[in-house]
């Protein structure tokens, strides 16, 4: 086998741990009413193991790349697919509500370092030239989860129980521990230790570009978290019609990825500035155009293909300005959208709670993406007057 189909393989095996990942993420929204009539709890209250899962994600990722810091790379990729497989296992077999918010916690925990650490694996293998390629490949099969595994899952879920769609989880982790140990190679990348991981929390552009993550990406999840209402109470389309425009919006997200980790190759700057700026539009546009049938699906997919198209380019500048605390900075990121997560949700319900209609979530989305395009710019600048790497390739 040639060094470049294994590195294809190598990524591939990558993707699929991502496409495992993003498909428990997202599914669990659609299993809740299974969830809760099955451990006899209030469906809000089911709701509970969603934000374990994402408190598991914000935690683990600085956690385990400073914990983990002097173990070979190729090991602790292996490590952490096999921990996530334990916790959807140990979800699947949960007799009690505690017991799998306790599941979920750990499920949750090597979620933000996987990504992290494949994304540098990948740009590893794939060299300077290609490294924005391969984060993107790397991410695309939590996308490609949104298009496939998510909807696949839920109606499993809904047709029999969720924990059959847990179930498939596993077998998909367990899938990818058996790729990663045939296609990914030993990398040559330097192992550190925690305090030159935690030292990444010193460097100014790491917080910027984590900043610019919370605050520019949040504005999507406040369109996301009420499109459902949306479509239906504004847009006049029917509830079946809402599992149609979500898939969109995944085929959105899976094009975004590529079409983002090509463009981070040509210029991480640049792409950066461009999808926040087009986000700030994009959300606007979809506030105006939400009454409306088929704008806003339109409006939606461009929105998720922005968006995602984002996230390469993030995480490659973290990349640049880590210095030698490349893990730890690679997986904040994913704790840092996993706040923008709830950031979005949480100021787009604050509105609608407040009295505005379902299109007001937009406006906070464009909003936000307006706050990020000024936090990136501010630590631009201040990387070009204290001469700090303001990235690889501008």
């Amino acid at each position: 086998m040639d060094s470049s189909t294994r590195t294809r393989l190598a990524v591939g095996a990558m993707a699929l741990g991502g496409f495992g990942i993003g498909t428990t993420e997202f599914a669990a929204m659609g299993l809740l009413p299974g969830i809760a009539q099955d451990l006899e709890v209030s469906e809000p209250v089911a709701g509970h193991v969603i934000s374990a899962y994402a408190l598991g994600v914000v935690v683990g990722a600085p956690l385990i790349a400073a914990a983990f810091a002097r173990v070979p790379r190729r090991l602790l990729l292996i490590g952490l697919m096999v921990a996530f497989t334990v916790g959807n296992a140990l979800s699947v077999f949960a007799p009690t509500y505690g017991t799998l918010m306790a599941a979920r916690f750990v499920a949750g925990l090597p979620h933000g370092a996987f990504f992290g650490v494949a994304a540098l694996v990948a740009a590893h293998l794939a060299g300077p030239e290609g490294r924005g390629r391969a984060v993107g490949q790397v991410l695309m099969g939590l996308s490609v989860a949104n298009v496939i595994g998510v909807p696949l899952v839920t109606w499993l879920g809904n047709a029999f129980t969720w924990r059959y769609a847990m179930g498939v989880v596993v077998v998909i982790g367990a899938v990818t521990v058996a790729a990663l140990l045939a296609f990914l190679p030993a990398v040559s990348i330097p192992v550190t230790n925690p305090l030159t991981e935690l030292g990444a929390l010193a460097r100014p552009q790491v917080w910027f570009a984590l900043l610019t993550g919370i605050v520019g990406f949040g504005g999507m999840f406040a369109v996301y978290t009420y499109i459902s209402t949306t479509l239906t109470s504004v847009s006049g389309l029917s509830a079946g019609s809402v599992p149609i425009v979500l898939a969109v919006y995944g085929v959105g997200m899976v094009i975004g990825n590529a079409v983002g980790g090509r463009a981070a190759d040509r210029s991480v700057i640049g792409s950066i500035a461009v999808a926040l700026v087009a986000l700030v539009v994009l959300q606007a546009l979809f506030s105006v155009f939400a009454p409306q049938p088929v704008a806003p699906v339109a409006l939606f997919f461009l929105i998720g293909l922005t968006a995602s198209a984002l996230v390469p380019a993030l995480q490659t500048r973290l990349m640049d300005v880590a210095g030698e605390a490349q893990t730890l900075a690679a997986t904040l990121n994913h704790s840092a959208l996993n706040i923008a997560n709830a950031l979005g949700a949480l100021l787009g319900g604050a509105v609608i709670a407040a009295g505005g209609a379902y299109t007001a979530p937009a406006l906070v989305g464009s909003g936000l993406a307006v706050a990020g395009l000024l936090v990136f710019a501010i630590g631009v600048l201040v990387a070009r007057r204290s001469a700090e790497p303001v990235g690889a390739r501008r």
